[in-house]
């Protein structure tokens, strides 16, 4: 049986660990060659470390190790022309990316009036989906052969989420404006056949989340307040779950799927 994404090429943003890693993984494992790419670096507004160079290196490791290929480079979402770079070494090597996973993310969720966080997170978690999706449309377009833009969002997305904190607030703020502007791209780009959709998890168990600044918001007030709480009886999902619905959005399964805010959050979104 042929893969499902056989010959197809993925962009994913955010792939040194946790679910960029996941979904880059999941997709090589059902046939596509994988862009990867990651700041690699700190943030200095951000109370948990982010990846490594090292983690990034074992993401192509394991994707080479399925018998695909990949390209893995450095970039930071929040320069439009750093992705731009990325990008085009790897389509240079990979031929042109029709499936984009904006998955780069990052939650300063520490309480106060830290305008850094505010801004790092929009630059981040809005800013930098703009730009993923704006630095891959021409060879999108180009290419003609339609595609799936999947941006990795939050039940912060569809909730009113958020702590006192500037970051806390920035993240929801930031999620809500991601559904706004995958609905505005749906729109705009379903004439070319490439459909944009967005996923909502629930706590999702990785670095992001299991760490100590993000444990310590949610014995906070605002934390416990806002808390994942879902209707089925289970803590965190694994990233595994969410990089299931982005193969599936990915595929062909789901040709005629765009423009749509898909939680997969246990039914947290159902309580509210």
């Amino acid at each position: 049986m042929t893969p499902r994404l056989e010959g197809r090429t993925a962009f994913v943003t955010g792939a040194a660990r946790g679910q960029g890693r996941c979904h880059a993984l999941t997709l090589a494992a059902a046939g596509a060659d994988v862009i990867a790419v990651d700041l690699c670096q700190d943030i200095g507004s951000v109370p948990y470390p982010l990846a490594r160079p090292e983690d990034l290196e074992q993401t192509a490791r394991e994707v080479t190790a399925l018998g695909r290929r990949v390209v893995a480079r450095h970039a930071d979402v929040r320069d439009h022309d750093g992705l731009a770079e990325a990008l085009s070494a790897g389509t240079a090597e990979l031929g042109p990316a029709t499936i984009v996973v904006a998955n780069a993310g990052i939650a300063p969720m520490t309480p106060g009036t830290d305008l850094a966080q505010w801004r790092d997170v929009i630059d981040v978690n809005l800013t930098g989906v703009f730009h993923t999706v704006e630095v891959a449309l021409p060879q999108m377009l180009a290419h003609g052969a339609g595609g799936s833009i999947i941006m990795i969002n939050s039940t912060a997305g569809l909730n009113g989420i958020g702590g006192p904190g500037a970051g806390s607030l920035g993240y929801t703020a930031a999620k809500h404006g991601g559904v706004g502007l995958m609905r505005a791209y749906a729109n705009l780009l379903a004439p070319h056949g490439i459909r944009v959709n967005s996923v909502h998890p629930t706590g999702v168990d990785t670095p992001m989340v299991s760490n100590p600044a993000m444990q310590a918001f949610f014995r906070s007030g605002a934390g416990r307040a806002n808390a994942t709480t879902n209707a089925m009886p289970v803590g965190m999902i694994a990233p595994q779950d969410v990089a299931n619905a982005v193969l599936w959005l990915a595929s062909d399964e789901a040709r005629y799927v765009t423009g749509v805010a898909l939680p997969v959050d246990a039914g947290y979104s159902n309580k509210k």
